[in-house]
C-alpha cells in the first residue's frame, strides 16, 4: 500500500513539474531556431507574430527579418544608410511596443498577432515578391542595402524613462515637426513640435489643389453654403481661423462652417494640415506644406540630415526629443 502511495505522488509531480517543463523548453527551442539568424554569433533573434492580411493568417518570423521588410516597405531604399538604420530602430521600437512578450496589447482585430502587414492597422511590410516588382534589377543592391541597415542596429530601441516610445514617422514635416498632443490630443515629452531644415528636397515639400466651388460643397457638406457666402462677399468665402503650435491649421472657416485643418485634409486629400487657402478665378486654391501627420521621425529630414552627415542617433534624438536607445537583444 505504501508503495503503491509513493508511485502514486512520483507519479504526480512527474506530471507537475517535469512534463511542464519540458513542454516549455520546448516552446522556447523551436521559438529560439525559428528566429536565429544563424549569424554573427550575436545570440538568438526574437520572434514576432505577423498577421499576414493577404493570406489571412498569422505567421511567426524573426523580427529582425520583419523589420527589414517594414523598413523596404517604408522608406526609399535610395536612402542614405543612416537614414535607414534610423528608420529601422523606429519600426523596431514600434513593433516590440505591441509585442505581447513586452507587454504590448498585439492586435486587437487580430488576437494571437502582434502586428499585421497592412499599414492602416500597424507598419507597411513588403516580402521578396513584391520587393522584386517595385526594384526590380535593382534588387539585390537594395536589399543588401536594407539588410545592413537592420543588421547594424540589431535589437535596438528608443526608450523614454525606460518605456518603449511610441515610434511614430512621416514622410515631410516642412519647416516643423508637429507635436503628438496638437495632432492626436496626447502629451508625450518625446514627441514635441522641433524645426526641421533638412527636408526641403523632398518631391512632397510643396502641393497645391484647386477645387471649384461646387466641389468643395460636395466634398465638405452642402452646409457649408460655399456658393451663398461667394455670392454675397467672396473674401469671406474661407478664412483661417488659428493655427497649432507648429503652424498647421487648427480650424478653418469654409462658407459658414468652421471645420478642423485635419477634418478639411481628410475630406479634401490634401497632403498635410499645414496649408493656407485662397480664392482665385471663382476656384479655391490649397497650397500645402509636407506630407504626412507631421509627428515624430521626418524620413526626408533624416535622409537630409544624413547627406550632412549625422548618424542615425543624432537623427533619433533630433526627433524624438530625449529619448535613449537599448538593445533587447540577448547576449551570450
Amino acid at each position: 500500500m505504501k508503495k503503491g502511495l509513493a508511485w502514486a505522488v512520483l507519479l504526480v509531480l512527474v506530471l507537475v513539474i517535469v512534463v511542464p517543463m519540458l513542454v516549455v523548453g520546448g516552446i522556447h527551442t523551436r521559438e529560439s531556431k525559428l528566429g536565429s539568424s544563424g549569424k554573427g554569433g550575436k545570440g538568438e533573434d526574437v520572434v514576432i507574430r505577423v498577421y499576414f492580411h493577404e493570406q489571412k493568417k498569422i505567421i511567426a518570423m524573426s523580427l529582425e527579418e520583419y523589420i527589414k521588410g517594414v523598413v523596404a516597405a517604408e522608406m526609399p531604399a535610395e536612402f542614405e544608410l543612416e537614414a535607414l538604420k534610423a528608420q529601422a530602430v523606429a519600426a523596431r521600437t514600434y513593433a516590440v511596443k505591441n509585442m505581447a512578450i513586452y507587454g504590448g496589447s498585439g492586435l486587437p482585430e487580430q488576437p494571437g498577432a502582434d502586428v499585421s502587414t497592412d499599414y492602416r492597422q500597424s507598419q507597411a511590410w513588403m516580402g521578396e515578391e513584391k520587393l522584386r516588382e517595385r526594384w526590380g534589377t535593382n534588387y539585390d543592391r537594395f536589399w543588401k542595402k536594407i539588410s545592413q541597415a537592420v543588421e547594424e542596429t540589431r535589437g535596438e530601441v528608443a526608450t523614454y524613462n525606460g518605456e518603449f516610445i511610441h515610434a511614430v514617422f512621416h514622410s515631410t514635416s516642412g519647416e516643423r515637426t508637429a507635436s503628438a498632443k496638437e495632432v492626436w490630443g496626447f502629451d508625450y515629452p518625446y514627441l514635441i513640435s522641433v524645426p526641421c531644415k533638412w527636408d526641403q528636397k523632398s518631391p512632397r515639400y510643396y502641393d497645391k489643389k484647386e477645387f471649384s466651388l461646387a466641389e468643395v460643397e460636395q466634398l465638405l457638406g452642402p452646409e457649408t453654403q460655399v456658393l451663398a457666402a461667394m455670392q454675397n462677399d467672396s473674401s469671406g468665402a474661407v478664412k483661417i481661423l488659428n493655427t497649432t503650435e507648429s503652424g498647421r491649421v487648427e480650424q478653418v472657416r469654409i462658407g459658414s462652417k468652421v471645420l478642423s485643418g485635419a477634418a478639411v485634409r481628410e475630406k479634401l486629400d490634401l497632403r498635410s494640415n499645414n496649408f493656407s487657402v485662397e480664392m482665385k478665378e471663382g476656384k479655391m486654391v490649397f497650397n500645402t506644406i509636407g506630407y504626412g501627420h507631421g509627428v515624430g521621425l521626418c524620413q526626408y529630414g533624416a535622409n537630409g540630415m544624413a547627406k550632412e552627415g549625422k548618424d542615425y542617433r543624432q537623427i533619433l534624438t533630433t526627433y524624438y526629443t530625449g529619448v535613449a536607445l537599448k538593445n533587447i537583444m540577448p547576449s551570450h
